[in-house]
């Protein structure tokens, strides 16, 4: 279970690094499953352009939404979207930031899965085979007294080899769509590419401050939700340990003088070291009402994001302070701020 808990935590602080990490998995997977996957083109003109250039987008879009799902940003991101403004004010740029973060991540194996396809040329062909002009590819004689329905069942069938009689032109025209797809695959690449590089040459263009500041804020809403619900977790265990031992305190005395003579007996100072970190995990809250209460304001009214110091806190020690520099000083309280404190230096001759 250690062994677990550590790398979930490396997880953790890792996130980004993680992130990229599966999705290089993904892109890998979807050429991997391309190449296993056994392409079967129906050979009808009703279905053959449905099948082929629904193998060309379908997968995709499900590598798409797979990577949203595997994504944590993604639920992160709605409900920053979908929360009640309260005492924190939205920046569109930050949701901005991470939704386009989150979709470039998506979108890498959806364009590897493309690429292959197209280099590959079998949903190509099948798709486009019926709209072939077979008289450029050699002698087409055997055509001649079939009418038009008839000629498109036969285009339909140049994907299938063993459908086909004439394999000479079945290759020729098999190689020419081939080589179409092969070029739309290589100007997929090249735009994808073109894209990416121009992302990462005009993004130093704009101001560096606006892109920190979104980058900042969108790591401390991540953070905050993960630190959020790692101190209810710390709570609920504090709560539930808190709860369950005065429920046998109070079911039994002897139970509880049992309890006391043992605690006391073996090692007392631990078992009070353990109370006083569990009463200060539950943070003064200690009834269902009062967590209801605090989970419900911090869904509809999270606090505002400007820390300060605490007053009290601060008008106590500049009291001290002034008491003590007053004593030493010779001065009445209340007067030692508007005189500066005086440093002496008493010099020892040898003489």
């Amino acid at each position: 279970m250690d062994k677990f808990r550590m790398m979930f935590q490396f997880l953790q602080s890792n996130q980004e690094s993680f992130m990229n990490g599966i999705c290089g998995i993904m892109a890998l997977a979807s050429a991997q499953m391309y190449s296993v996957f056994e392409f079967s083109c129906p050979c009808m003109p009703e279905y053959n352009y449905t099948y082929g250039i629904g193998l060309l987008i379908v997968p995709p879009i499900w590598f798409f939404l797979i990577g949203f799902v595997l994504n944590n940003n993604v639920s992160v991101l709605a409900e920053e979207w979908k929360r009640p403004i309260g005492q924190r004010t939205k920046d569109r740029t930050v949701l901005r930031y991470m939704f386009c973060s989150i979709t470039q991540r998506s979108l890498i194996a959806p364009a590897v899965w493309v690429s292959v396809t197209l280099m590959d040329g079998k949903s190509f062909l099948c798709a486009f085979s019926v709209n072939l002009d077979l008289d450029r590819f050699g002698n087409t004689s055997f055509l001649k007294g079939m009418s038009e329905t008839e000629k498109i069942k036969m285009l339909a069938k140049i994907p299938c080899k063993e459908l086909f009689d004439n394999q000479e032109i079945r290759m020729a025209a098999t190689r020419y769509i081939k080589c179409i797809s092969q070029a739309c695959g290589w100007m997929f690449l090249l735009m994808m590419t073109f894209t990416a590089f121009l992302i990462r040459a005009i993004r130093p263009c704009f101001t560096q401050a606006a892109f920190l500041k979104t980058k900042y804020w969108s790591h401390y809403i991540d953070i905050e939700r993960k630190m959020f619900d790692e101190t209810c977790k710390e709570h609920a265990k504090s709560f539930a340990k808190v709860c369950i031992q005065q429920y046998f305190q109070n079911v039994s005395g002897e139970m509880q003088t049992f309890h006391h003579r043992r605690s006391h007996r073996d090692d007392s100072d631990d078992d009070d070291d353990n109370r006083m970190s569990d009463e200060d995990k539950l943070l003064g809250i200690r009834a269902q009402d009062d967590m209801n209460k605090v989970l419900w304001n911090w869904h509809a009214c999270k606090p505002a994001l400007a820390l300060r110091k605490d007053q009290i806190d601060g008008e106590n020690n500049a009291k001290m302070n002034g008491t003590a520099n007053g004593a030493a000083n010779g001065f009445v309280k209340g007067h030692t701020h508007d005189v500066e404190k005086k440093e002496w230096a008493v010099y020892y001759s040898k003489v």
